[in-house]
């Protein structure tokens, strides 16, 4: 990996989470700025950290495969309609998912994260995925949200301040796009190349 600034330290009180300005840029440069950067989760159990390594992009209104499509606003869906930088959680499969709001105020956009290279905390990431290790640790978007101890009540929060937060990672030397996953009836949506990975990383979920 190309570190930005130097190696990063492993001591989780050494992290600056981004700025606020770093998310207000259009969703698609938002979904590859994200890539290299190290998703960060303060618990009382300890900390635990992982370097992103592929995001989708959902385009709100004008994207059938996005929860805001038509400008749909739920109690679900009222975090994509603040500013950038927001922290957008949502059930699926049982499982909760992690989202970065992007877009202006009042246009419903947003990146999920779907997989993160394990990098602190390990030894707790194992013990919440009950033993799961390696690959398999945090390659899905489900998996890394157990493993980093994210929960619905991550729900609202800033991304640019703990508990959850994203800090400077490394700067990937190649990124890959192609269409995002899991989403069959959406229509001309589902062949958007709005799915961005870092190159040959195994941690990558497909």
């Amino acid at each position: 990996m190309k570190q930005t600034g130097g190696e990063l330290p492993n001591d989780s009180n050494s992290y600056k989470p981004v700025s606020e300005a770093f998310y207000k840029l259009p969703t698609l440069t938002l979904a590859r700025n994200l890539l290299g950067c190290l998703l960060v989760k303060e618990t009382e159990e300890g900390t635990a950290s992982g370097f992103i390594v592929e995001t989708e992009a959902y385009r709100g209104p004008l994207d059938r495969a996005a929860h805001s499509y038509n400008n749909r606003r739920t109690k679900r869906t009222e975090v994509m309609f603040a500013e950038a930088g927001r922290v957008y959680t949502y059930v699926m499969h049982t499982h909760c998912l992690v989202n970065v709001v992007s877009g202006d105020v009042g246009v419903p956009e947003a990146v999920l994260i779907r997989a993160v290279e394990p990098h602190e905390g390990i030894e707790l990431m194992e013990e919440r995925r009950s033993g799961v290790s390696g690959r398999q640790l945090t390659s899905g978007p489900g998996k890394l949200t157990k493993a980093l101890g994210i929960q619905m009540t991550d729900y609202g929060n800033r991304f640019d301040e703990p508990p959850l937060y994203i800090a400077p990672g490394f700067a990937p030397e190649k990124i890959e796009t192609g269409p995002r996953i899991g989403i069959p009836n959406t229509g001309e949506a589902k062949e958007y190349p709005w799915r961005f990975w870092v190159a040959g990383n195994p941690y990558v979920s497909r």
